[in-house]
């Protein structure tokens, strides 16, 4: 079964020019992996930012980790809010990238596309604009089990990569 698999970047009106993501089938290669499941509670929000923080810092991750937590905690405000399904879960994967970039997944089990309008003067649905603001790339792609996964690739800056 093919994965559907749609960028969410133009959907937002990024302006920024976005790098190609791996395909979801063939992962490019990693340095570290790290997943975990979590329940669809806003708890799971606060608990994404402490182990966020924790694995990139033990992993001496070079880009902004800040950055990276604010997007994962993003990603799971979103599931949490939009993606509940009584008896299951969320799931957060980090994987760093050979050449440094950081790949944030996040599964939910509904296979609903994620929404992208956001009212001029709406308290909500933010999240997304925040993350392709802080992303390199924003992507979906349904599983073929249950669900989707959204997926933003986080790549290191300039001064990290030519080695100033």
């Amino acid at each position: 079964m093919e994965l559907e698999r749609e960028s969410l970047s133009p959907l937002l009106g990024s302006q920024r020019e976005r790098n190609p993501m791996p395909n979801p089938e063939a992962p490019a290669l990693l340095t570290h992996d790290w997943s975990m499941g979590y329940p669809m509670t806003l708890r799971s929000v606060r608990l994404t930012r402490l182990h966020v923080r924790r694995r990139l810092t033990m992993w001496q991750w070079a880009g902004d980790i800040d950055d990276a937590v604010l997007v994962a905690s993003e990603l799971v405000a979103n599931a949490v809010r939009h993606a509940r399904v009584i008896g299951h879960e969320l799931w957060l994967r980090l994987a760093e990238l050979e050449d440094g970039g950081l790949i944030v997944e996040v599964s939910d089990p509904v296979r609903a596309v994620p929404r992208t309008d956001v009212a001029p003067d709406g308290e909500g649905s933010r999240g997304l604009l925040v993350v392709t603001q802080l992303a390199d790339d924003l992507v979906w792609f349904l599983r073929p089990e249950v669900g989707k996964t959204v997926r933003a690739r986080l790549a290191l800056p300039q001064s990290c990569t030519s080695g100033t």
